[in-house]
């Protein structure tokens, strides 16, 4: 960016000086130290060009100072650049889509939502940013995403494409039941392993996808809202694999404890709302996060798992630094050069030609 400056601008107060000194001798200027009896003859005699050039010698004169004080203080132009640098995180998003994430006990725009349809939502507003849910988002930390429930699975790199996790997130779906003609479950056996919860699996998972990522810190936020039922690695030994990989784990864990309103399906196929009971296992998601550096959250309704991705924003803060480059031409000698003819000059002119008109 092109710019202009004066270094040393404190010289140019004594434009002031200049301008209020001349202003004052302007002021002055009607006094006569010799008193006539009447000067209206003297009106009528005729001005001559030289006279009139004399009258403009002050201006001038002024106008050559303060050219010199321009120099004085010293004019630059130049470029300057400045350049932005930044060190972000490398977050792994690690969610839970088991059986229970299908319980509609949170509440969004007046309606109720399962939890995973409350958890996308507050996911995009995280990555991209929210004013009013207070997220800033995410736009230089690369993000990944891995779902597990009874089988962890790794659905996005770490990307800075932050559009393409949210479509993924958005897309992850809890298994369905899969029927033949006759209404019978086809996959009954891989259903009942696909919606069980294997939290150790998907924490273990998360930390192997952090494993080469280049950031100045490496971060999974982990989120369930049960306990761990399924999978080959104990919850506790991939919190410490986390912590001896210099991962930090939140953990949060979503929805109330207790009976909650769940959506099911009868023999015929028909979706219809039952009474069920969850249990989130708090005590190792507190064990988990402790071991690794982090921090539990418990979000019992969609403020809450709001408020919880917001506190995370503000303890995760990517660092941000900015350079400054500026090159700089000396222009004192366009000001200070005309000030200086025009000073010797008027002195010339006032001590020659016009000296004999006084």
């Amino acid at each position: 960016m092109d710019s202009f400056r004066f270094y040393s601008w404190p010289c140019m107060f004594l434009v002031v000086v200049v301008v209020a000194v001349g202003w004052v001798r302007w002021r002055l200027r009607g006094e006569s130290a010799v008193l006539f009896s009447s000067i209206d003859d003297l009106k009528g005699l005729p001005v001559t060009l030289l006279q009139r050039v004399r009258r403009l010698l002050p201006i001038v004169y002024g106008i050559g100072l303060c050219l010199m004080i321009a120099g004085l203080a010293r004019p630059q132009s130049g470029k300057s650049e400045s350049r932005v640098s930044s060190e972000g995180i490398a977050i792994e998003l690690v969610l839970d889509i088991s059986h229970s994430m299908e319980a509609l006990d949170f509440t969004l725009d007046g309606k109720d939502v399962s939890r995973l349809d409350a958890v996308k939502h507050v996911i995009s507003q995280f990555v991209l940013g929210s004013r009013a849910s207070g997220l800033a988002g995410r736009k230089d930390d690369f993000i990944g995403v891995v779902a597990f429930g009874g089988f962890a699975d790794s659905k996005c790199p770490l990307t800075l494409d932050r559009g393409a996790v949210v479509d993924i997130v958005r897309g992850l779906e809890i298994p369905r039941p899969v029927r033949d003609r006759s209404g019978r479950i086809i996959n009954a056996q891989s259903l009942k392993e696909d919606l069980a919860t294997a939290i150790g699996d998907g924490l273990a998972l998360g930390v192997d996808r952090l494993r080469g990522a280049r950031a100045k810190s490496k971060v999974i936020v982990l989120l369930t809202d049960g306990d761990n039922n399924a999978g080959a690695i104990d919850p506790r030994e991939a919190g410490k694999i986390a912590a001896e990989s210099g991962v930090k784990v939140y953990t949060i864990g979503i929805g109330r404890n207790g009976v909650v309103p769940f959506p099911q399906e009868d023999e015929f196929g028909k979706r219809v709302l039952v009474a069920a009971q969850f249990r989130i296992d708090e005590d190792l998601l507190r064990e988990i996060a402790h071991s690794a550096g982090g921090e539990y959250f418990h979000a019992s309704d969609f403020d809450g798992l709001a408020k919880v991705y917001s506190q995370i924003d503000r303890l995760e803060k990517s660092e941000f630094s900015e350079s400054k480059y500026s090159e700089y031409t000396e222009l004192y000698w366009w000001f200070a050069g005309p000030g200086f003819a025009i000073l010797l000059a008027t002195g010339i002119l006032t001590e020659t030609r016009f000296r004999a008109l006084t």
